[in-house]
C-alpha cells in the first residue's frame, strides 16, 4: 500500500470514482462521518440503495441533517462515530467514508476500523477516502490545521486494518477532485466556520491566512485540486 502516488494527476468527480467501484443496487449502505450529508443525497438520490444509514459525530451538523427537507425516504440519520456504529454485524453491503477516517481520535482509529469490519457482510465492501498531504490547498489548510500526523495516522490504520487480515485490499485509486472557491468570504464559511473542529485563529494568523489565500485567487474565485487516495477493501468470506 502507498499514501501518495505523485505521478497521478487525473481531474476526477469523486462521485464517478465510487459509483464506478461500488455496486450500490440495492445496497445497505453506512456513511460514516456524512458531515452536510452531500454525498449521502447523490448515493441515495440515484433511487439505487436498499438503504443509507448516515452517522454524524457533530451535534450541530447532525441536527441540521435531521432538519433537511431534500433527504430520500432511503436516508436514516443518526449521531454516531465510526469507533461504535449503531448497526448489527454483517448488515451493511458498503460502508463508505469520505475523508473523514483522519477526523476520528487517533487512538480510536484501530476501533473504528474494526467496526467497520463488524457492519459489514462477508465479501461486503468498504469505501475509504482520503485527502493526501499535498498540494496548494493543504498550505493554506497548514498554516492554521496541520493534518499531517493524523493524516498519516489514517493510513496507517487502514494498512494495520489489511495487514492483520481484518480487512483485504482490494485496490487503491489516487486522483485529483476540484475544491472551489468564490473568495475568502467563502473559503472563511466553508473551511474555518465548520462546526466539527474549533479554529481560534490570533489576528496575525488570520490575517497571514486571507493573504496566503488571496495569492490563490484569480478572475474565478480560488482553484485548487486536491490529491485523495481511495483505499477500496473487502470483508473476508
Amino acid at each position: 500500500m502507498q499514501i501518495h502516488d505523485p505521478s497521478a494527476t487525473d481531474i476526477v468527480d469523486e462521485a464517478d470514482v465510487y459509483t464506478d467501484l461500488l455496486p450500490l443496487d440495492g445496497a445497505r449502505v453506512i456513511e460514516l462521518g456524512c458531515g452536510a450529508a452531500g454525498h449521502t443525497r447523490a448515493i441515495a438520490g440515484t433511487g439505487r440503495p436498499a438503504s443509507v444509514l448516515a452517522c454524524e459525530v457533530d451535534d450541530l451538523q447532525h441536527q441540521k441533517n435531521l432538519e433537511a427537507t431534500d433527504i430520500p425516504d432511503s436516508v436514516t440519520f443518526a449521531r454516531a462515530g465510526a469507533e461504535a456504529i449503531p448497526a448489527a454485524a454483517n448488515s451493511a453491503d458498503v460502508v463508505v467514508m469520505f475523508k473523514s477516517l483522519h477526523h476520528v481520535p487517533t487512538e480510536s482509529m484501530d476501533v473504528a476500523m474494526a467496526e467497520i469490519a463488524r457492519v459489514l457482510r462477508p465479501d461486503g465492501l468498504a469505501y475509504i477516502s482520503e485527502p493526501v498531504y499535498a498540494g496548494d490547498f493543504n498550505e493554506v489548510l497548514r498554516l492554521f490545521h496541520d493534518e499531517g500526523e493524523v493524516r498519516r495516522a489514517a493510513f496507517e490504520a487502514v494498512r494495520r486494518a489489511v495487514g492483520g487480515g481484518l480487512l483485504g485490499l482490494v485496490e487503491q485509486r489516487f486522483f485529483r477532485t476540484r475544491n472551489d472557491f468564490d473568495d475568502f468570504a467563502d473559503f472563511e464559511e466553508r473551511v474555518l466556520g465548520v462546526t466539527h473542529t474549533h479554529h481560534d485563529l490570533s489576528p496575525e494568523l488570520y490575517e497571514k491566512v486571507r493573504e496566503t489565500f488571496e495569492g490563490y485567487m484569480g478572475p474565478d474565485g480560488a482553484r485548487f485540486l486536491m490529491p485523495i487516495r481511495v483505499d477500496l477493501l473487502r470483508s473476508p468470506a
